[in-house]
């Protein structure tokens, strides 16, 4: 993970928040190819969700929502996880995954286990962030930013039911920034208090439920080994009763082996018609499906939901690779192609060359207009694979003196280090191609 973080602020993929005046902990904010890498995520993800799809439809509502939502849905009385503080090191601890925590005094024990700790009781701690909604700060003006994203969904329901003119099984989708006051972030992006969910709610008949909860877990999946990551550090493990929520028939992670070791990275959940019979209920709005036939029932949830964070994460984690190469050290990110930052990089190998570096920029021109390039002169040419190649470039198109000779270019292949000629008027099109290829990661 040090290797990771050591190379996300390096070249600008991440770094701390507020970092001038000190930080604030576990906030940070993504540079430019953090960016760029997020929104291919993001993209991809409403790819699969949306676009190709014609049973969801996606929908993005607000982070501040009325604060009986939260009544209804159990945030304000049960969003909560057990707290306990140690007197004598000052640090907070979850009471229940004291395993996983260092003492602040000696690192090598566990909270409780030095005897120099002395612990409070456990006590619940309400994960919302509580702010206040107009000019008088009284109990009727307090608010919460939202935890999640999935109520604004639920309390749309019907909203979409009739203008979506859609029947169940059906989804909505969402992306959209949650707010968690975690007790004990950490980890790099891993945990963090405020993090971008994607999620999506299906709608499905009572009875067809099982069979779709099984659907997601396996599309969910897939999406990941389409993506890149190596099915080696991807397993499915099914909660047991007792760690389900009590609204829950189902709930299973998608879990990746980060360097922490296996955590989840996604969940996918059959909740039941727990949210929109708690918000019938609350609000008096009656959220249920009535076919032509007459039929009428309260659909069923699947919820696969994720963090772009945790996506994050795993794909740097999964891709970050280090090789000698003519016996110099090579670091790269094997990404997949759709999910790199930066999809090819134009290169002229002499910049001083007037007539490399302008038919360079022409070409740099023009692909720019369909995906994400860099035009990259400053420096040895070794040197500018190198930042490449560590930023997960998966083509570099080297304008050099045959270039001048035949119009044609060397493309270098990130992966292999494998060199070809194609002409210049090809590679648009190459590119295109290129990018949706089925890609498999090298270290599979």
């Amino acid at each position: 993970m040090d290797k990771i973080v050591s190379l996300c602020r390096r070249r600008g993929f991440v770094f701390p928040s507020s970092e001038i005046y000190g930080g604030l902990g576990s906030t940070y904010d993504y540079g430019h190819y953090g960016v760029l890498m997020k929104n291919h995520i993001r993209s991809q993800w409403l790819r699969a969700m949306v676009q190709e799809r014609d049973d969801i439809v996606a929908i993005d509502s607000a982070v501040i929502l009325n604060p009986a939502v939260w009544e209804a849905s159990g945030h304000v009385a049960g969003f909560s996880d057990p707290l306990i503080d140690c007197r004598t090191c000052k640090l907070r601890f979850r009471a229940d995954r004291l395993e996983d925590a260092q003492c602040g005094r000696k690192p090598s024990k566990r909270p409780g286990e030095f005897s120099e700790c002395d612990l409070t009781k456990p006590r619940q701690f309400n994960l919302m962030f509580q702010t206040q909604v107009g000019a008088m700060e009284d109990a009727s003006s307090t608010a919460y930013l939202r935890p999640e994203t999935a109520q604004g969904i639920f309390i749309n329901f019907k909203n979409v039911l009739q203008l979506a003119r859609r029947k169940p099984p059906f989804g909505i989708a969402q992306v959209g920034k949650s707010f968690r006051n975690e007790i004990t972030p950490g980890n790099f992006l891993f945990r963090v208090r405020e993090f971008e969910q994607m999620e999506m709610e299906y709608f499905v008949p009572p009875d067809e439920a099982e069979k779709w909860y099984r659907y997601w877990i396996d599309e969910r999946l897939s999406w990941y080994v389409n993506l890149g990551l190596r099915e080696s550090t991807l397993r499915v493990r099914e909660h047991e009763e007792e760690e389900r929520s009590h609204y829950s028939s189902g709930t299973s992670d998608i879990e990746y082996l980060y360097p922490i070791g296996w955590q989840e990275l996604e969940g996918v959940a059959n909740r039941g018609d727990f949210d929109l019979t708690q918000h019938t209920r609350s609000s008096g709005t009656k959220l249920e499906f009535v076919g032509q036939e007459g039929e009428r029932y309260t659909p069923h949830v699947i919820e696969p939901a994720v963090s772009i964070e945790r996506i994050f994460v795993a794909m740097l984690c999964d891709a970050y690779d280090e090789e000698v190469v003519g016996e110099r050290e090579r670091t790269v990110l094997r990404l997949h192609p759709l999910i790199a930052p930066v999809k090819a990089a134009v290169l002229p190998l002499i910049p001083r060359d007037e007539g490399m570096s302008s038919r360079a920029r022409e070409l740099y021109e023009l692909l720019r207009k369909r995906h994400t390039v860099e035009h990259d002169d400053s420096g040895q040419i070794g040197r500018r694979y190198r930042r490449q190649d560590e930023i997960g470039t998966p083509w570099a198109f080297t304008v050099d003196e045959q270039t001048l000779e035949d119009e044609t270019v060397t493309v270098r292949d990130r992966d292999s280090l494998a060199q070809d000629r194609l002409p210049i008027a090809d590679v648009p099109a190459w590119l295109d191609t290129a990018l949706e290829r089925p890609w498999r990661s090298p270290k599979a």
